[in-house]
């Protein structure tokens, strides 16, 4: 599947989707790292099984529209307008139901209208200013289980300093303001959720997470 993402585009200060088609890269490397990570949330996702998914920070739609052609219900949302627009062609381009993605803030989640079975929110938290308070969002939206992912710091900047990427901002990709390593995300999550297990798709930490009881 092929998705139009944002390249590094910014709203409102703010740097959206994704910097460049890292599920799309012929870079060999590149893409046995992101087959990791596939294979990390495949295979939650398939054990969880769930009714339905909502993906919070969607991006450009590229996990929800895989779902939605696996026949999962599926829907995404994004704070930004503009690459809710890009997930909406991405839909359409895929004859997948662009009504499926919605502008909205993981702030302004709501109990009932946001809730699902699944909230998947990968790659989100390490762009956000205020990361405790879209906990406490989503403790309000998380029915049974959460999926949770961040790049594993400092791994992933010295990963693109290898690479030669961003070299005057010391390997930190654009828009990324926090940098948690693996004991740094579980601290943070597990004051609002139970961690139910702890993968570690090399470069990243992604976390299975309930409710607490």
């Amino acid at each position: 599947m092929t998705v139009k993402v944002a390249g590094g585009k910014a709203e409102d200060g703010v740097v959206i989707g994704n910097t460049y088609d890292k599920y799309g890269t012929s870079n060999p490397i590149a893409r046995r790292l992101v087959e990791g990570f596939d294979d990390a949330l495949s295979g939650l996702v398939r054990k969880i099984d769930p009714s339905s998914i909502h993906e919070v920070g969607c991006g450009e739609g590229y996990w929800t529209l895989r779902w939605m052609s696996a026949n999962i219900d599926a829907r995404g949302t994004d704070f930004s307008s503009e690459v809710i627009e890009m997930a909406k062609a991405n839909a359409l381009a895929e004859g997948a139901d662009a009504a499926s993605f919605e502008v909205r803030s993981i702030y302004e989640m709501l109990p009932g209208r946001d809730s699902a079975p699944l909230i998947v929110c990968c790659e989100v938290m390490e762009h956000l200013e205020e990361p405790e308070q879209a906990l406490e969002a989503l403790r309000g939206i998380v029915d049974a289980d959460l999926i949770i992912s961040v790049p594993r710091e400092p791994i992933w900047r010295v990963l693109n300093l290898v690479r030669g990427k961003y070299i005057s901002d010391l390997g930190n990709t654009p828009g990324h303001l926090n940098h948690w390593s693996k004991a740094g995300i579980v601290a943070l999550v597990e004051r609002h959720f139970e961690i139910l297990e702890v993968l570690s798709p090399f470069p990243w930490t992604m976390l299975h997470c309930r409710q607490k009881v």
